[in-house]
């Protein structure tokens, strides 16, 4: 199999790293740790499943998000949408909101 390379913008980068402090300090977590875990976890299954997960085409309203999208349930209240383009083996991250966004109404 082919090495997939998987490129996050700046601009997902810096939601999941401010997702650690969010989730902490809205008390989701007891432990800044467990945040970290849990960002982890979003992270991990991009970087395992996104060249074999079935990815859907998004939507029009959503196309500034990115082509295509994946999904991941982190727990029974919230799944995670991972937008990205890909060309081949590349995959650029290009955005992330979760279940309890607004636009998740066009998905």
């Amino acid at each position: 199999m082919e090495k997939v390379i998987i490129v996050y913008k700046t601009e997902v980068e810096n939601y999941l790293n401010e997702l650690i402090f969010n989730l902490f300090k809205e008390k989701y977590f007891s432990y800044v740790e467990n945040s970290i875990l849990y960002k982890d976890k979003i992270i991990d299954f991009i970087e395992s499943d996104i060249a074999t997960f079935p990815s859907k085409n998004t939507p029009a309203a959503l196309k500034n998000f990115g082509s295509k999208y994946i999904f991941y349930k982190s727990n029974q209240r919230t799944t995670w949408y991972v937008f990205f383009e890909n060309k081949n083996n590349n995959y650029l991250i290009t955005n992330i909101i979760n279940s309890h966004c607004e636009e998740i109404k066009w998905l």
